[in-house]
């Protein structure tokens, strides 16, 4: 093939957005020749990587819309340290079988226990299987919230939110949360309940819930909306970032 047949035809694959063909058609061409493969044998190879690409790219955007503030995995997390979790139940639910039943999770314990990591492991599982995730902090999705109900646009945000297949909302209770603010919170909740699913972290005991809203009320329906159909784990162990505090200590 001449250079500028090779150009034409590399132009030709990137017009079509066929990146990964445009790349390897060469070398493959190459390898096909040496071991003989016949033309389709060839054009399978090209197609089946280009496939493999393009699924790759799928969920590396979503990793990436879902604005995850670090990337943790089920496999990376040491539930030897933490007894307190059913790891078979964890791993169960990696499976997804809550985001098809819009079913919920609630980590709760004391800081450093794992909550986030385990929300963020079961959201990458997620991702990769072609979800649509979202991750906040509790204290930003209220601000989010607020300030769209001052732009006139929290009808949209809230239906934008619904639309989410799993939204992970972390460290529910570290910031009392004004009266507005908690409104805005139901309103969400209540649009999301039994149309998507909710992750949700929190450092605070259910029958405190009232310290973060303000308000009984407004927190026992908060409450009884995400925990109906919810899968729920007290966590109840040491610290992850202390331990990994005192092994660097320890480090000589």
């Amino acid at each position: 093939m001449t250079k500028g047949t090779n150009d034409r035809l590399t132009g030709l694959l990137k017009e079509l957005h066929l990146k990964e063909i445009s790349e390897i058609y060469e070398s493959e061409a190459e390898k096909a020749a040496k071991t003989k493969l016949s033309f389709i044998g060839y054009l399978s190879n090209l197609i089946e990587a280009e496939i493999l690409s393009k699924t790759d790219r799928s969920i590396n955007r979503k990793i990436s819309l879902a604005k995850f503030p670090k990337i943790a995995t089920l496999e990376e997390f040491d539930f030897g340290f933490q007894p307190s979790i059913n790891e078979p139940y964890v791993r169960e639910l990696a499976n997804l079988g809550f985001l098809e039943k819009k079913e919920n999770i609630i980590l709760s314990g004391p800081p450093g226990v794992g909550k986030t990591h385990l929300a963020i492991a079961l959201g990458i599982k997620a991702c990769v299987t072609k979800y649509r995730v979202l991750f906040y902090s509790a204290q930003d999705l209220m601000d989010i919230l607020y300030h769209s109900l001052l732009d006139n646009t929290l009808t949209e945000k809230i239906e934008s939110l619904a639309r989410i297949h799993l939204l992970i909302i972390d460290e529910l209770g570290y910031m009392p949360v004004n009266k507005e603010k908690a409104n805005l919170f139901f309103q969400l909740i209540s649009r999301k309940y039994e149309t998507g699913s909710v992750i949700l972290t929190t450092n605070m005991p259910f029958d405190q819930w009232d310290q973060v809203f303000g308000d009984h009320i407004i927190s026992s329906a908060i409450l009884d909306r995400l925990a109906h159909h919810c899968h729920i784990f007290n966590i109840n162990g040491n610290s992850y970032r202390m331990k990994e505090r005192l092994e660097q200590v320890e480090r000589p």
